[in-house]
C-alpha cells in the first residue's frame, strides 16, 4: 500500500463532524495557549482585571471591522481598504463635529460615508469584473488620500461629546455596564452577522459564492448583487469602527489604522476562515481578534519595542494562512 493510499484510507476513517468540531475548537485553544503563555512571562499585571479589560476594550476596532471581512473572505474576496476607511471616517465625524453637527449626526455620518466606501468597492468589482484585492488595493490609497486632503494633512480637534464616552474605561457609577458601550455594540452585532450567516438567504448566498461562484451563478444566485451588498457592509463595519476610533483619539487623524486591513484578515483566517472563500465563522474570527489583541498586550506589557510587535504581527499572519493551506491539504 502506498503512503497516499494509507493517507487517504486514514482520512476516510475520521468523523468528518469530529474533524469540524476539531477545526472550530483550535482557535480556542490557541487563545488559551497564548494567554498562559503570556500569563507566566510578562507582568503580573498583564493579568490584572484592568489590563484585561483595556483587551477587550482594543479588540473592539479589530474585531467590528473584521466582522464585516468575515462576509468578504467567505464570498471568496479581500478588502484591503478597511483600514483607510477607518481613518476617513475619523475625519469625517471630527469635521462634523467641528462646524457645529450634533453627536448623533456625525455619528449617522460616519455609518454614511463607510457604507460609500463599501458601495464604491462592490461597484468597482462587479462592474469592472477585476479581482477585488486589485479594487481594494487602489482604493487604499484613494481613501486614505482623500482623508488626508479633507484634514489638510493634519489632525482634526473636536469638541468633546458622548462619542468620546463609547470605548472609554466605566466610570464609578457606570459599573453596572460591565464593559463600554463600544463592547456591547461589537457583541450586538456579532450575533447579527451570526444570524445573517446562519438563517438568512444572503448568508447562504454568501457561502454559495464563496465555494464556487460559477456553480452559485448557474444555481440562479444573484451573484453580482451578493458581491455589492457584501463590499457595502463591510465598508458600512469599518464606518462603525472608525466611530469607535475616534471614540478612542478623540480627533479626526488621516494616519490612523494603517494595517488594520492586515489585522482583521489575520483575525478571520486564525479564526477559520479559508481565503479560497466559502468557510469562516463569526465566533472564529472574534476568538482570532483577540488573539491578535492578547499577543500584543503581552508583547507591550514585556515591555517589547514596536518593532518587535510588528514582526511577531507579520509572523502570526504568515503562520495564519500557512495554517489554511494545511487545512485545504487535509480536506482534499
Amino acid at each position: 500500500m502506498t503512503e497516499a493510499s494509507k493517507e487517504k484510507e486514514m482520512k476516510q476513517t475520521i468523523d468528518p463532524k469530529l474533524m469540524a468540531t476539531l477545526n472550530k475548537l483550535t482557535p480556542l485553544f490557541a487563545l488559551i495557549v497564548v494567554f498562559i503563555i503570556f500569563s507566566l512571562m510578562a507582568p503580573q499585571s498583564f493579568t490584572s482585571i484592568r489590563n484585561l479589560e483595556l483587551i477587550i476594550r482594543q479588540t473592539t476596532i479589530v474585531g467590528i471591522t473584521a466582522l464585516g471581512m468575515t462576509l468578504v473572505i467567505i464570498s471568496g474576496g479581500i478588502d484591503l481598504s478597511v483600514g483607510s476607511i477607518v481613518a476617513l471616517v475619523t475625519v469625517a465625524i471630527a469635521w462634523l463635529l467641528d462646524h457645529g453637527t450634533s453627536p448623533l449626526l456625525a455619528a449617522g455620518g460616519a455609518l454614511l460615508v463607510g457604507s460609500l466606501c463599501g458601495l464604491l468597492n462592490g461597484t468597482l468589482i462587479t462592474r469592472l469584473k477585476l479581482v477585488p484585492f486589485i479594487i481594494t488595493l487602489g482604493t487604499l490609497l484613494i481613501f486614505r488620500g482623500l482623508a488626508k486632503g479633507a484634514a489638510g494633512e493634519q489632525k482634526i480637534d473636536a469638541p468633546l461629546s458622548w462619542l468620546n464616552e463609547l470605548l472609554a474605561a466605566l466610570k464609578p457609577d457606570h459599573v453596572w455596564m460591565i464593559v463600554p458601550p463600544g463592547v456591547w455594540v461589537l457583541i450586538v452585532l456579532a450575533l447579527l452577522v451570526t444570524l445573517i450567516l446562519n438563517y438568512t438567504r444572503f448568508g447562504l448566498h454568501t457561502f454559495a459564492v464563496g465555494a464556487n461562484e460559477h456553480a452559485a451563478r448557474l444555481c440562479g444566485v444573484p451573484v453580482e448583487q451578493t458581491k455589492l451588498a457584501i463590499y457595502t457592509l463591510s465598508g458600512l463595519f469599518a464606518g462603525v469602527a472608525g466611530l469607535m476610533q475616534f471614540a478612542r483619539l478623540t480627533v479626526g487623524d488621516p494616519t490612523v489604522a494603517a494595517g488594520l486591513e492586515l489585522d482583521a484578515i489575520a483575525a478571520v483566517v486564525i479564526g477559520g476562515g479559508s481565503l479560497a472563500g466559502g468557510e469562516g465563522s463569526v465566533l472564529g474570527t472574534m476568538i482570532g481578534a483577540l488573539i491578535m489583541t492578547v499577543i500584543r498586550s503581552g508583547c507591550t506589557q514585556m515591555g517589547l519595542s514596536n518593532w518587535v510587535q510588528e514582526m511577531v504581527t507579520g509572523v502570526i499572519i504568515i503562520g495564519a494562512v500557512v495554517l489554511d493551506r494545511l487545512r485545504h491539504r487535509r480536506a482534499s
